[in-house]
């Protein structure tokens, strides 16, 4: 996994129930566009809410609104807070948790079926 430090002043992600009046759920995923080839989706995690150990077809880039995410991948572990970006490539089984309220963007880049390639980061000069 590589991380990147600024995404650019990224507003909160919120991800409300159904009901009209409700609250952020405590633990939420909500798609926020599609475009066939791209997906952004809203992530909200209460404290101590961890997104079990699971793997991606294709690449994802995960760039936190607020809060801290705690990341593990079984060989490097570590935080990413607001404003940062955290880049997973296709097949890394990894897993991470929150200790306080953490919302983020996931914005899956590919087709599935389709051979993706690993991030390439480019820092600017």
């Amino acid at each position: 996994m590589a991380r990147a430090f600024d995404a650019g002043g990224v507003d909160d992600v919120h991800v409300s129930g159904e009901e009209a009046g409700e609250g952020p759920r405590a633990f939420g995923f909500e798609q926020i566009a599609d475009c066939g080839s791209m997906r952004v989706v809203g992530l909200r995690l209460e404290p101590g809410q961890t997104v079990p150990e699971h793997r991606n077809a294709i690449p994802v880039a995960l760039i936190v609104t607020g809060g801290h995410l705690h990341f593990d991948d079984g060989t490097q572990s570590g935080e990413v807070g607001a404003g940062q970006m955290l880049l997973i490539n296709p097949g890394e089984r990894h897993t991470y948790h929150a200790d306080v309220t953490t919302s983020a963007y996931l914005v899956y880049a590919g087709l599935p079926g389709v051979r993706s390639r690993m991030w390439t980061l480019r820092r600017k000069a």
